[in-house]
């Protein structure tokens, strides 16, 4: 059953709305996969908070006219299909990046992150990145070492002093007759 004219046009507004707002776009072709490898792949892809969709080349054309991705969009030959993400483009990279090697038959051909054309290789590279969580977590071990070599200096001497007494202490270096006279007396 053919698609009416008002279908084709929600469609592509749709798709123009989504591209607007979304901050990378991710190119790939999908020819050989299976129903269930694509059912994994859409999943894995919206656990990253992405979103992964089959599109029609005269459609995504059209649709990314005025959009940071038009660049990427606009000479599309063969089968092909996007993953866009409004959030972490990393994520989206490592989840692409891990479903191509484990299926051959899914293979990237460019993207667009925060308005900039990356090629396959830079793709890759941007895959190799660490994740947001784990840089957030890096730059919070930055900002707290720096107190807590303070912390750790301004308590030396107090720890250094109380080691010495209580090796002391231990080696009873401390006699009742060393103690100056006002020291030893306890009738106040």
């Amino acid at each position: 059953m053919a698609k009416k004219r008002t279908q084709k046009q929600q469609e592509l507004e749709q798709l123009q709305q989504e591209l607007q707002k979304v901050s990378t776009v991710v190119l790939s072709t999908f020819q050989g996969l299976t129903v269930q490898q694509d059912t994994e792949l859409r999943r894995a892809v919206q656990a990253a908070g992405g979103h992964y969709q089959v599109v029609k080349n005269t459609l995504a054309r059209l649709a990314s006219n005025g959009t940071p991705a038009e660049a990427l969009l606009k000479q599309l030959k063969g089968i092909n299909s996007i993953a866009t993400t409004e959030g972490d483009p990393v994520a989206l990279a490592k989840v692409l990046t891990k479903y191509a090697k484990d299926n051959p038959a899914f293979t990237f051909r460019a993207g667009v992150v925060e308005g900039r054309v990356l090629s396959l290789d830079e793709l890759q590279a941007l895959a190799a990145l660490p994740g947001r969580e784990e840089l957030f977590a890096r730059l919070l071990g930055l900002l707290k070492a720096p107190a807590s070599r303070l912390v750790s200096l301004l308590s030396a001497p107090g720890r250094q002093l109380a080691v010495v007494l209580n090796q002391g202490v231990k080696e009873n270096k401390f006699k009742q007759e060393d103690l100056p006279a006002e020291a030893g007396r306890t009738d106040s």
